[in-house]
């Protein structure tokens, strides 16, 4: 073994008797435990609920979407043809999508509620918006049957307006749908045209996050509703996985140019909401690292007193031929046995207790009842961790600085001397 490997072990390790040096050792190990814990736990559970609120959103919005800088695309084919030869493209539908009004024509209640609307092609929509198609109550049926088109409703909406698909002994219910220019026309003109009645068919659930104001009926049916002719809103494409947006999203601009389209990914879509989660996560990392500063500290005041007690075995170090600059490496490496204790200690009860959270779920959220999951989700991520052990690591050494040079400033023969 190297000998200041060795001299460093028996600074730190060798029995002596309780002093406020092993004190202030102590310390110091538990302060960088404590820190390195802290972070990985709240680094966890930051992942952990991005992932949570990540799945959620990716529910509705597509891996990519394409539409047109200025008004509709008014040759869905052709972009289809072209998406659905790009690498990475799991598959591509055509949407239009509108504000309108929702209400009831079998109802006396005068219940009227502002929807989004959804023109989406049945054949195509799977893919995007698998969530959508498995329905909680009827079927995904968007079809033309006696006169009437369907309509797909979001759990929340259903329950509030007291729309179900039809059963066994109910009747279907039955909603108008009225966009701005259908309100303008029956506003404005005398002979108004005739209303169209879609029936609901059935009822899908995102979890109660984005389903409420978001209704399905068929693409034709939109493009009729909002007057759009054979154009569309936008391409709704599904890569292979998630991961693979970025290239689509690059893949679709080179072959289509940025000028006439603009093309976003499922992140660009919720830009505002995961950039502020990412801020949140670094602002209390960066909070929870000050326990690790601090830590830092005591290492300091900790080697500064071995060197004072050590300050003969130094001098006698120097008189045998010991360099300076291995007498610094001794103490700097002191300080990084320090640091690795502390950080080994920290990972082991920081990994533990995300384990024991996901496992056992042993902190519930508060009101979970009336929230989508029941206790704080966590996921640890490899870079967070390699960043908490480099951190601390590079503390505990930084802090071994002063001490190591302070210890190679001392002159061997008054050192003898002093303690002789």
């Amino acid at each position: 073994m190297d000998y200041r490997w060795f001299i460093s072990r028996r600074y730190l390790f060798s029995p002596r008797r309780f002093s406020v040096i092993s004190v202030i050792t102590g310390i110091s190990i538990v302060g960088v435990g404590v820190g390195v814990t802290a972070l990985i736990v709240v680094l966890s559970v930051m992942n952990g609920f991005y992932d949570f609120v990540q799945e959620l959103l990716t529910a509705s919005d597509p891996d990519v979407r394409i539409e047109a800088s200025a008004g509709a695309i008014a040759n869905p084919d052709s972009v289809l043809g072209v998406v659905l030869s790009l690498p990475h493209v799991e598959s591509a539908t055509p949407m239009v999508s509108g504000k309108a009004l929702i209400r009831r024509v079998d109802d006396s209640a005068e219940v009227n509620k502002v929807v989004i609307v959804h023109g989406v092609d049945s054949s195509g929509v799977a893919a995007i918006r698998p969530e959508v198609v498995e329905t909680i109550a009827g079927d995904f049926d968007l079809s033309r049957r006696d006169g009437r088109s369907g309509v797909i409703v979001g759990f929340d909406l259903s329950e509030r307006m007291g729309m179900l698909p039809g059963g066994l002994r109910r009747s279907a219910a039955r909603v108008q749908l009225l966009s701005a220019p259908a309100i303008e026309r029956t506003l404005t003109q005398l002979w108004p045209a005739a209303e169209r009645v879609f029936e609901v068919r059935g009822v899908y659930d995102l979890r109660r996050v984005t389903d409420e104001s978001v209704v399905y009926v068929g693409l034709a049916d939109a493009q009729q509703l909002f007057r759009m002719g054979s154009s569309v809103s936008s391409i709704e494409i599904s890569a292979r996985r998630l991961k693979d947006s970025a290239a689509v999203k690059r893949s679709v601009q080179d072959a289509l140019g940025t000028e006439r389209f603009r093309v976003s990914t499922w992140y660009d879509l919720q830009r505002a909401q995961y950039d502020a989660m990412k801020v949140e996560k670094w602002a209390a990392s960066m909070i929870l690292a000050l326990i690790i500063v601090v830590a830092a500290f005591t290492i300091v005041g900790s080697l500064t007193m071995v060197v004072i007690e050590k300050r003969r075995d130094v001098g006698v170090l120097q008189a045998m031929g010991v360099t300076r600059r291995n007498i610094r490496r001794i103490f700097l490496i002191e300080g990084f046995l320090l640091g690795s204790i502390g950080t080994g200690v920290g990972l082991l009860f920081g990994l533990g207790l995300v384990w024991l959270q996901a496992r056992f779920e042993l902190v519930p959220l508060a009101g979970a009842d009336s929230f989508l999951i029941s206790a704080y989700p966590v996921a640890v991520r490899f870079g967070d961790v390699a960043a908490v052990v480099v951190v601390a690591l590079a503390l505990a050494m930084l802090a071994s600085v002063y001490p190591a040079f302070r210890a190679a400033s001392v002159e061997p023969a008054s050192a003898i001397a002093s303690d002789g």
